[in-house]
């Protein structure tokens, strides 16, 4: 493991968060309206973001990436690249920080956790390329995550064990895109993690947030964009989350 644990008040202190953190997942399709998105969500009282290239590869994020960080270099901004590997977004992050344009998280949909095996060579692989990097910062792992391998519930808490040796932000999700996970995966994560940060991706809303006082983060998009629309953030859904998670 290439640091302590990240421990649920170390996470909570480095976000500035009273409660429960709120980083809302931006689909980006351009500049003006990833900026546009960003001002909401710091008007909201949101944590961070993550910035995610659902529409394009990968390295044709990188510019909106570094417009961003000039934009806003003091907000807490992760990303979540889809369609490359571990080795591939390491790498990234580390010429981006070597740029002075620093990202603070990187989530990966699928960590490579396997509850069964006694050693876990592909999640050690990603730390040692995660340490060869040089990026610093924390690494969310997509842990029983939706679209991936699946885990029997009876395995929930001995995954999310195995998880915590491998990064710093346990994370996992519902069945699928905007679907909530049930309130006892969660309490079975959390048993399995004792005190160690753990993420939701999924199926968050204003209403049910409630329901998951055993994590420390909610993810959030479809729970907070406007209705039927992937792209843009709801103000007004979204500062509702904000206060919910607040009190939580």
């Amino acid at each position: 493991r290439l640091r302590d644990f990240m421990l649920q008040s170390d996470f909570r202190d480095q976000l500035g968060a009273t409660g429960k953190v709120v980083l809302p997942a931006i689909h980006v399709l351009n500049e003006t309206l990833t900026k546009s998105n960003i001002e909401i969500l710091i008007e909201s009282g949101a944590h961070g973001c993550f910035l995610i290239n659902h529409d394009f590869k990968a390295a044709l994020m990188l510019p909106i990436i570094v417009q961003m960080r000039k934009l806003f270099p003091e907000l807490w901004m992760g990303v979540n690249f889809l369609g490359i590997d571990a080795k591939c977004a390491f790498d990234m992050l580390g010429k981006l920080d070597k740029s002075a344009c620093h990202i603070d998280a990187y989530w990966a949909d699928d960590a490579q956790i396997i509850e069964a095996y006694t050693e876990q060579h592909a999640a050690a692989q990603i730390s040692k390329v995660r340490e060869l990097s040089g990026w610093k910062g924390l690494y969310f792992g997509g842990t029983a995550f939706k679209y991936r391998r699946t885990v029997s519930p009876d395995d929930y808490s001995a995954v999310a064990r195995v998880a915590a040796e491998h990064m710093d932000v346990v994370t996992t999700s519902g069945p699928s895109t905007g679907e909530a996970a049930t309130p006892s995966k969660i309490a079975a994560f959390r048993s399995g993690l004792g005190q160690q940060a753990l993420a939701i991706a999924s199926g968050i809303t204003p209403d049910n947030a409630p329901l998951y006082k055993d994590a420390d983060c909610f993810i959030v998009a479809t729970g907070i964009n406007r209705p039927g629309n992937f792209y843009e953030i709801d103000p007004a859904r979204l500062s509702r989350l904000v206060e919910v998670a607040r009190v939580l």
